[in-house]
């Protein structure tokens, strides 16, 4: 085990001498609650809030958003935040420094000062394939922001099922919402369901961007409007994958429970189709208080490239009337037209060609920004290895180390660390069902996203390197076992116990 087990790494660290005991001590200020209960599950000691505590949290309006200092002597402990946000990204550096030390509970001697290199540090949940309740979606919340992730991108629709209900179009939940992969149980949450995550995600200083997949990946809206969506288009790709996994081919006014991709669409030449649209995204963006409204954008195999683009100008603008800014999926930016300032979001490979890379350059190109998701680093779906039982492939094999080796500068040629609004890690669903296969799949590589998002630039801190992060990564096996995280011990790791 390292002496410093910490992940992010942060930004500086300069050790001290001597420990601060834990047991007997007491905490103050904002937060206190939290970090009592932090080290409480860490522990198995109870810290008292108290007036005359020697651990002391303070919030003190000075420095970056979201960033903290943090002392611990032998004699006390002080973390300040810039902000709420800070002082709690400090709370969970605090908790992740506990350790045991000749029997005793105690917190190293250490001086870090620390801030976020990227604004945005997300991850995102498929909630269509596989539908997942509040409460699991409240405990990956959870999880997340003790990693110092705070977006949560949650994908609301595709073919399989439509997930969030619109009370101007009740027959989207009341007819498409039943369905998911392979035949499971579907759901939806209700409004009350999403202002509850909504508003959790808040108080964990996480925002919400909800996606509505558009134009293509919409079969599910054929079961409640079918006058809106054209006829499956049955390409050699949708045939060959449901030959490989089962599920059936697309049928218009049917449930579908494949997995193939790039059969649905939109009638985007319909007006009716734009007064649908009108009434989905004004009511989700009334019930959003975030910036970022994403409307997809990907996969639109079966559509002309000329109505695409018409489509996505039109969308895009419409988003941006209602105030918000409009995140689309990276094939979108060939589109001209695109509002201004609209986010793009990548979700090719590490290595990638010159045309994709010119869809990317798009949206900076365009005063907007990117969000980085290479498919064949932090897609969280993506198996492991050949043995692993959930997951796909189509982007090869993502063990840990291949997951933490790039860098957001260095991803897209012609794409500068500016132009980078963030990262952010998915989990799609296809074969993930249960809170257990979510935990295997994401940890530990959500660490890599949230360290690459967080953290210097690789070569810019003696912390950020392989080495480094699987040492830092393996000493926090205990916290994540007292956390309750079922988590895959990736080989060539050595956890501690």
């Amino acid at each position: 085990m390292s002496e410093f087990d910490l992940v992010p790494a942060p930004a500086r660290l300069e050790p001290g001498e001597g420990t601060f005991p834990l047991a007997g001590a007491a905490v103050h200020g904002p937060w206190a609650a939290l970090l009592s209960g932090e080290l409480q599950t860490v522990t198995g000691l109870s810290i008292p809030v108290a007036d005359d505590a020697r651990i002391v949290l303070s919030i003190d309006g000075e420095g970056a958003p979201e960033s903290y200092r943090l002392i611990v002597t032998p004699g006390g402990v002080q973390v300040t935040g810039a902000d709420r946000a800070g002082l709690r990204y400090g709370v969970f550096t605090l908790a992740q420094l506990a350790r045991r030390v000749d029997g005793a509970w105690v917190l190293p001697a250490v001086e870090i000062d620390d801030a976020p290199r990227f604004r945005y540090r997300g991850f995102m949940l498929d909630t269509v394939r596989h539908f997942f309740d509040v409460a699991t979606v409240k405990r990956l919340i959870d999880r997340a922001a003790r990693l110092k992730l705070n977006v949560l991108h949650l994908h609301l629709s595709d073919d399989q099922g439509w997930r969030i209900e619109i009370a101007s179009r009740p027959e989207l939940t009341a007819r498409a919402s039943a369905g998911a992969a392979f035949g499971a149980p579907g759901g939806f949450y209700t409004k009350a369901d999403y202002a509850e995550i909504v508003a959790y995600a808040a108080d964990n200083d996480m925002v919400v961007v909800p996606e509505i997949d558009l134009p293509g990946h919409t079969h599910a809206v054929g079961l409640a409007y079918p006058d809106l969506v054209e006829e499956p288009v049955l390409l050699d790709s949708v045939r060959e994958v449901t030959e490989r996994f089962g599920g059936g081919l697309p049928v218009k006014g049917e449930h579908y429970n494949g997995i193939a991709v790039g059969h649905s669409s939109l009638r985007v030449d319909h007006e009716p189709t734009y007064a649908f649209l009108a009434d989905v995204l004004a009511e989700l963006a009334a019930e959003t208080p975030g910036p970022w409204l994403h409307v997809g954008g990907d996969e639109c195999l079966s559509m002309d490239g000329d109505d695409f683009a018409a489509f996505i100008a039109r969308v895009t603008g419409m988003v941006d009337g209602l105030g918000k800014t409009p995140v689309l999926w990276h094939e979108a930016g060939a589109a001209p037209g695109l509002a201004a300032g609209t986010v793009g979001q990548f979700w090719g490979l590490r290595e990638n060609d010159d045309a994709v890379a010119a869809k990317a350059r798009a949206f900076p190109a365009g005063g907007g920004a990117l969000i980085l998701s290479p498919a064949d680093a932090i897609y969280l779906d993506m198996k492991y290895d050949a043995e692993t039982e959930t997951g796909l492939a189509w982007a090869g094999y993502v063990d840990v180390a291949q997951s933490y080796d790039w860098d957001p500068a260095e991803l897209i040629d012609g794409v500068a660390e500016a132009d980078v609004l963030g990262v952010e890690a998915p989990v799609w669903t296809e074969t993930l069902a249960t809170p257990a296969e979510l935990d295997r799949m994401l940890y530990p590589r959500i660490a890599s996203a949230a360290e690459i998002a967080w953290s210097p630039a690789r070569g810019a801190h003696p912390w950020r390197n392989w080495d480094s992060f699987a040492a830092r990564l393996a000493g926090l096996a205990p916290l994540w076992e007292a956390q309750g995280i079922g988590f895959h011990r990736a080989p060539g790791i050595a956890w501690a116990n």
